[in-house]
């Protein structure tokens, strides 16, 4: 009796341990998309509610690329291939989106930064990755995004080599918000 109680006591702190490590499995992607968008971690992008509030001289080339994950139906990509700003200046760069369907279909942009340490100093105050995206068919539509860098790069001696940074987004379809936050989450980058 008393190894039966011992076995079943034990089979009790395994199930235990194994619901709290599914639990804590979880709550891992959103602690860690949390902390990426707070630190820049990985190449995740900033908002911005302002511009920066002074530009240097010193210059910066932002290249634009463009993916769409597979499943969704569209034509996506930069309609410039690269801009040279002074960090601090506010960019405005454009991406075209065409839905290829014959119905109405709705996509969401994760956005990731390299090299991944300048992450923390692009600053987005709008983009089109901030919501959903709906195309009707056929539609066509151009995207802007307005960014900049911080001009606290140029005191990040860590950075003193970088002069061209890589602003890269991916379109995912939204069909179901549930299984596409995973998605964005696991991407490391999202709003």
């Amino acid at each position: 009796m008393a190894a039966n109680l011992n076995n079943r006591k034990t089979g009790f702190i395994i199930a235990g341990l194994a619901v709290g490590m599914a639990a804590m499995s979880f709550a891992a992607v959103p602690a860690y998309r949390a902390f990426c968008q707070v630190t820049g971690w990985g190449g995740v992008t900033q908002r911005a509610e302002v511009q920066a509030d002074r530009t240097l001289a010193r210059n910066i080339t932002v290249q634009f690329d463009a993916n769409i994950n597979q499943g969704l139906p569209w034509r996506f990509k930069p309609e410039q291939v690269s801009q040279t700003i002074h960090i601090g200046e506010t960019g405005l760069a454009f991406f075209e989106a065409e839905n290829l369907t014959d119905k109405p279909i709705t996509g969401r942009a994760s956005f990731n930064v390299s090299p991944a340490k300048a992450g923390v100093y692009f600053k987005k105050i709008e983009c089109f990755c901030f919501t959903e995206q709906t195309l009707q068919p056929g539609e066509k539509v151009s995207m802007p995004v307005t960014y900049f860098v911080d001009p606290a790069l140029a005191d990040d001696k860590n950075l003193d080599e970088v002069r061209t940074i890589t602003l890269a987004y991916t379109f995912f379809l939204w069909d179901d918000a549930p299984k596409a936050a995973g998605k964005l989450a696991g991407t490391g980058g999202a709003p």
